[in-house]
């Protein structure tokens, strides 16, 4: 998977991810509304304007973006509802030829890990069949509880050609209380990406990239630029671009000299672009052209300074 996500990319020349990551409050008034009117203030409504709106999104930037990273806690706070909107956004958006990265952020103990593994990149074996939950093509893991966390989800990787991206320097503000603290003189961050480089080495694709990528927050450049020396062969899934402050201009040390290796995300930024004061003459009724012209910008931006 990590050959099909390196050729959208060139064939975009997108090197850019949207973030589904709908919250009520990017949610235009109107269709809220609406929702609420036809199953009343239920979680059923939440899940349903949810869906609604991620479809609008979707049909206005499949052509333009290689991949999509619904973030499935948006959709957890909506319960059984909520989940079966996370599923219904998967399938559409593999149904519009887009890459799906699940920001769901697992890591736990072996058989744990087997099983977040198996609902959402692999499958579960029932009778003579192997049926599918979620049916993403990459998620993100938290390698904090070590090899017996992430192996589980390398074996589903190779098994089924699916990949992964390890929490390696993340864009929040606090996550140098944990990840830049030293250990023989050396940061835990890059510790960590020295153990993406030995999980991923069985997983190099024909592009030259592994199917063990690394996420590297667009806040910390400084970082960024000595975990793209350290991982050379993992693709690096950028966040905190734009509403969290990461600029254009400090993204270029993410990428090799190929001009590819990093996959930049914008997610409020682009789906609650019709918010922003640049884009506020579409409108709420027209949010999803907002949206577009967003993602055109993006890509525009991200390309100038790569």
């Amino acid at each position: 998977m990590i050959d099909e996500l390196v050729k959208k990319i060139q064939e975009k020349n997108a090197p850019v991810v949207v973030g589904l990551d709908p919250m009520l409050s990017y949610l235009p008034e109107h269709l809220l509304q609406q929702a609420i009117e036809e199953y009343g203030q239920t979680l059923e409504a939440a899940a349903k304007v949810v869906w609604q709106f991620n479809k609008a999104i979707i049909d206005a930037v499949f052509d333009l973006v290689p991949a999509v990273k619904p973030q499935v806690a948006m959709y957890e706070q909506f319960g059984v509802p909520g989940i079966a909107a996370f599923a219904r956004t998967v399938e559409y958006c593999k149904s519009k030829g887009l890459v799906v990265i699940g920001d769901v952020k697992r890591g736990d103990i072996g058989s744990t890990s087997a099983a977040y593994a198996a609902a959402h990149i692999g499958g579960v074996k029932i009778g003579n069949i192997t049926l599918r939950g979620f049916k993403e093509d990459f998620v993100t893991v938290n390698p904090y509880l070590g090899t017996d966390g992430v192996k589980p989800f390398v074996d589903v990787c190779r098994e089924q050609q699916k990949g992964i991206f390890v929490l390696v320097k993340t864009s929040n503000p606090s996550s140098g209380e944990f990840q830049d603290q030293l250990i023989d003189g050396r940061p835990l961050y890059e510790m960590v990406a020295d153990k993406v480089n030995f999980w991923g080495e069985d997983c190099i694709g024909e592009s030259g990239y592994s199917a063990v990528g690394a996420v590297v927050g667009a806040t910390y450049p400084e970082m960024g630029k000595v975990l793209r020396r350290r991982m050379p062969k993992a693709y690096i899934l950028v966040p905190g671009y734009g509403a969290q402050g990461g600029k254009a201009s400090d993204l270029a040390c993410y990428f090799n000299k190929d001009g590819l290796g990093a996959i930049v995300n914008s997610s409020r930024g682009i789906i609650a672009a019709y918010k922003d004061e640049k884009y506020a003459e579409f409108g709420q009724k027209y949010f999803a052209d907002a949206s577009r012209q967003a993602v055109i910008d993006m890509i525009e931006d991200i390309n100038a300074a790569r």
